[in-house]
C-alpha cells in the first residue's frame, strides 16, 4: 500500500498539485455564497414554507415561532401518501410510501434555500424567505440554470 502511494507521489508533477488545490478550495464557493445569502436576510423577513405537488402549490405556512404543531396527509396519487408535519419554524416529511424514504430522512428544514423532496410522488417542500410585502427575496428568475 505504501509503495503505490509512493509511486503516485513521485510521478505527480508541480501542476497537479497546484491544480489539486484549485479543486479544493473552489468546492467551498457553493458553501459560502449559501452563507452570504442567508446573511442578507433581513431582520423583519418572514420565511415561509410551500408544499408543491407535481408543481403546483398545495399548502403554504409561515414558519416562526408562533406557528403551532400541525399534521397533515397529502395524497398526490392513487396508493400514495405523505404525513407533513410543521412544528414552529420547522417542516418535515413525517411518513410517506415511496420505496427509498429519501424525504423521510432529510428530516426538519428550517433555512431559506432547503428542500425536501420526494421524487416518486412529486412532492417538494421547499422554504424561502419573503419580505413584509409577500415577495420572494430570492425570485426564480434571478437564478440561472445553464441549458
Amino acid at each position: 500500500m505504501i509503495e503505490k502511494i509512493k509511486f503516485h507521489l513521485r510521478n505527480m508533477k508541480p501542476l497537479d498539485v497546484v491544480i489539486i488545490v484549485c479543486l479544493f478550495i473552489a468546492s467551498f464557493i457553493p458553501h459560502i455564497v449559501y452563507g452570504i445569502q442567508l446573511g442578507n436576510i433581513d431582520e423583519d423577513a418572514r420565511i415561509v414554507a410551500t408544499v408543491k405537488v407535481s408543481g403546483e402549490e398545495v399548502y403554504r405556512v409561515e414558519l416562526s415561532e408562533e406557528t403551532p404543531q400541525e399534521e397533515f396527509r397529502l395524497e398526490p396519487a392513487e396508493g400514495q401518501y405523505n404525513i407533513i408535519e410543521v412544528d414552529g419554524t420547522r417542516i418535515r416529511n413525517r411518513e410517506d410510501n415511496s420505496p427509498d424514504q429519501l424525504g423521510v430522512r432529510r428530516g426538519w428544514i428550517s433555512q431559506p434555500g432547503e428542500t425536501a423532496v420526494v421524487l416518486p410522488h412529486q412532492l417538494i417542500i421547499e422554504i424561502h424567505a419573503e419580505n413584509q410585502d409577500g415577495d420572494e427575496i430570492y425570485e426564480e428568475e434571478d437564478i440561472i440554470i445553464p441549458m
